[in-house]
């Protein structure tokens, strides 16, 4: 790709606009529009909405609200479709900065995901850090305290250099933002793989807690109502950070590290305070964080959904540098900022607090009849645009792309298990699984983290497949996740969603809890690739399917496409990886955790063995085979397992559970056995090839352990049930037996499993 260069032309032109004047020292043509990112055509657009020719800052305006980041133009049909509406919603999906969900008593849970991949690319430590930052903004821009972050995260080949320095920057940029921000990291997941070398994925996820009466709203009402701008000072980071975003990674894409911006933990954590506080003081009419776009995104926003217009003196914003343009002021993507409309009056109630916490608070304009937001500089008129036109569902461009399969979907599809041997060497695969970077412990990665920030953590000694977080004076707990194995994504982009979430619904209902709603980021190459936007839609019929049987509905979430790099003469997009972040309900007395418990507990398995080893972490790194079908699965039984397992944790019949995952049976059994430094002493089922028993990584199973005294119970209840269960063998007091052979110790495999990724990052 061709590094982009943007070129003035200085020269001074006048016209008129509605009886206004407005001067600019750069002009607007059809050149200049596609090296901000704007096709020709979306170009004629502008000039046909505005009835002239734009200047170069409304053309920056419509650069940055008309990027596939800000406006989701080739995505918004697909994502109609999604089911978006549910009892246990408090907000409609979409309506507000996050996702809020009804927990009882008064209390919602608001939650969001969000990527930030491309700054992460090129400058991995505040790319991370500015990423927590901004989602947790979008907590508490609606009168949340955020209590819990969780993350996924992508990286390439970890012994290569450059994802070890990727890897050290992000985590040291979670960590450092939320260690002093104040909010623990409770969960997360971390994966590698060749494709995501050069684009790595950055996903955060913030969850908070607040009263359902203390919402505020993102909205903009209220003739004359002043219009404040607080927190940190405006600077030139992050100028075009949404059209980066929302363009290819290339050898060149360090040039724009100033469309990255810079993030400080400490003045966010006063802003959180000052935040929550100003709103009991009752002003405060409409909040909106400043993230993508910064203040163009904010008035825009806020004024479309209050079907007002805003005047705003961009002269009066706090700057941090000197001889700011208006295009930079408004385009800025500086951190720690929010926009807020406050009733005309209060003003003094809104100052004291934010001087009370030792911050910008300043009037930079007021609500105005209408729905034009024009911004002055010096007096001098240089924008004047219609609200309604750059925000989503408005007038931005919506696409209807075209999608073609790719022929690697059949040839995935040709894979039999027959062609690869029966192995006789299974101790082999064994610690090969345990010592691979995607299943290995990551605490080389978590221990960087903060995780008993706070009071709410539940989770720190007592693992379980979800976070759980305590909502206090309650006898209830959130329990939250974040899901999805790409390779099944690639090879079958419709159900390796499903499985994406039944997975995330599958580890809430292990730890006792009920799944609620989800928030996605859906990670994609570009989307002018027809065989990258048929995974698009293959993963969102998918998410649709699965969401509709769970009754959990999509409260919004983040598309991030344009993730993939230039590899030589290829382009080379990251594998399609929708993530899910979902968060369910639980009952404090029926919380369940994967570790066995003692010896001698029975070790069962929910649901069927297949003989299958498809796409399973076995057979794409062991046998280097990249191309099979997604493995076993079914959405019917999936859901009917879920149902019986919170059943069993309700009576109380069952001592652990631990759904089977990546790295199939064998993992399961040993990450439950650890924790407690205990084994099991299990047996193969005849009829399913040992490979696939053990390593196979069919859906629709868990792994239950239950006291000998419960038995009799469990087994009359599964039979009642008619869902299918086997008995594996029983706990041990640390070997591990498989069909009357000693694999060795858990103490083995504990080792190498704990230790790998530090010792690689060491190398």
């Amino acid at each position: 790709m061709p590094k982009i260069i943007l070129i003035f032309v200085i020269l001074q032109i006048n016209y008129s606009s509605s009886n206004l004047i407005m001067s600019t020292t750069k002009v607007a043509t059809v050149e200049t529009a596609k090296e901000i990112g704007l096709l020709p055509e979306e170009f004629e657009k502008i000039k046909e909405i505005l009835g002239r020719t734009p200047n170069y800052t409304e053309l920056s305006i419509f650069s940055v609200m008309w990027s596939e980041h800000a406006s989701y133009k080739n995505s918004i049909k697909w994502l109609k479709t999604l089911p978006r509406s549910g009892k246990q919603l408090v907000v409609d999906a979409g309506q507000e900065n996050a996702g809020m969900v009804d927990v009882g008593d008064g209390m919602a849970c608001v939650f969001k995901i969000e990527s930030h991949n491309h700054p992460c690319a090129v400058e991995p430590y505040q790319g991370a850090a500015t990423g927590v930052g901004g989602i947790n903004r979008d907590i508490f821009t609606m009168g949340a305290r955020p209590v819990a972050q969780l993350n996924s995260l992508r990286f390439g080949d970890i012994d290569k250099d450059r994802t070890k320095w990727l890897l050290k920057g992000v985590v040291k940029g979670i960590g450092d933002y939320g260690n002093a921000f104040g909010v623990p990291v409770v969960g997360g997941e971390v994966n590698f793989d060749d494709c995501y070398y050069s684009n790595p994925l950055v996903n955060a996820m913030s969850v908070g807690l607040m009263k359902t009466s203390n919402l505020v709203s993102a909205i903009s009402k209220g003739v004359g109502n002043p219009v404040y701008i607080v927190g940190s000072s405006t600077g030139k980071d992050g100028i075009h950070g949404a059209t980066f975003a929302s363009a290819d990674i290339t050898e060149d894409s360090a040039d724009d590290i100033p469309s990255i911006q810079v993030g400080d933990p400490f003045q966010e954590k006063l802003l959180l305070e000052a935040s929550l506080e100003v709103i009991k003081t009752g002003a405060v009419v409409g909040m909106q964080d400043m993230g993508a776009a910064g203040i163009i995104c904010s008035t825009s926003e806020m004024s479309e959904k209050g079907a007002h217009g805003m005047k705003i003196n961009l002269d009066q914003v706090p700057l941090r540098q000197k001889n700011m343009e208006p295009f930079e002021i408004l385009l800025s993507e500086s951190q720690e900022r929010m926009l807020i409309v406050v009733e005309k009056g209060k003003e003094k109630l809104i100052e004291d607090v934010f001087e009370k916490w030792d911050l910008n608070c300043a009037i930079i304009g007021e609500v105005t009849e209408g729905d034009r937001l024009q911004f002055y500089m010096h007096n001098e008129l240089v924008a004047d645009v219609p609200a309604p036109f750059l925000v989503l569902g408005g007038g931005a461009p919506v696409y209807d792309r075209e999608y073609t399969e790719p022929a690697y979907y059949q040839k995935a599809k040709e894979f039999k298990i027959d062609s690869i041997p029966e192995q006789q060497d299974l101790k082999k695969i064994a610690m090969h699984l345990a010592s691979h970077p995607n299943i290995a412990s990551k605490k080389w990665i978590y221990e960087q983290y903060d995780t008993m920030v706070g009071t709410k953590n539940m989770g720190t000694n007592k693992p379980a497949d979800a976070a759980i977080v305590n909502i206090k004076g309650t006898s209830r707990a959130i329990a939250m996740t974040t899901d999805c194995i790409s390779r099944y994504v690639y090879v079958d982009p419709q159900i390796g969603t499903e499985i994406a979430v039944s997975e995330a619904a599958r580890n809430i209902a292990c730890a006792g809890g009920k799944p609620l709603a989800i928030t996605n980021c859906l990670n994609f190459g570009n989307p002018y690739n027809p065989e990258v936007y048929w995974q698009f839609v293959g993963a969102i019929k998918g998410m649709g399917n699965a969401c509709k049987k769970f009754d959990t509905p999509v409260t919004g979430g983040n598309v991030s496409f344009y993730n993939q790099a230039q590899i030589g003469n290829t382009i080379e997009p990251v594998y399609p990886t929708p993530t899910i972040g979902m968060i369910g309900l639980l009952d404090k007395s029926k919380r369940m955790t994967l570790d066995f418990k003692k010896k001698y507990d029975l070790i069962y398995l929910l649901g069927s063995s297949q003989d299958d080893i498809n796409s399973s972490q076995y057979l794409y790194s062991y046998h280097n085979v990249k191309l099979s079908p997604a493995p076993y699965f079914n959405l019917d039984e999936e859901y009917k397992l879920q149902q019986l397992l919170l059943k069993l944790i309700a009576n109380k019949y069952i001592s652990s559970a631990h759904d089977v995952s990546d790295g199939g049976l064998f993992i399961t059994l040993l990450e439950s056995a650890m924790h407690r430094n205990l084994g099991f002493d299990i047996l193969t089922e005849s009829e399913v090839r040992e490979d696939a028993f053990l390593f196979g990584e069919a859906q629709g199973r868990v792994v239950v352990s239950v006291d000998p005294t419960n038995e009799v119970s469990f087994i009359d209840f599964l039979v009642a049930s008619k869902y299918p269960f086997s008995v594996l063998g029983k706990v041990t007091k640390g070997d591990i037996m498989i069909d009357d052979i000693k694999f060795g110790h858990v103490s083995d495999f504990k080792g190498i499993y704990n230790s790998v990724i530090g010792d690689k990052m060491k190398q």
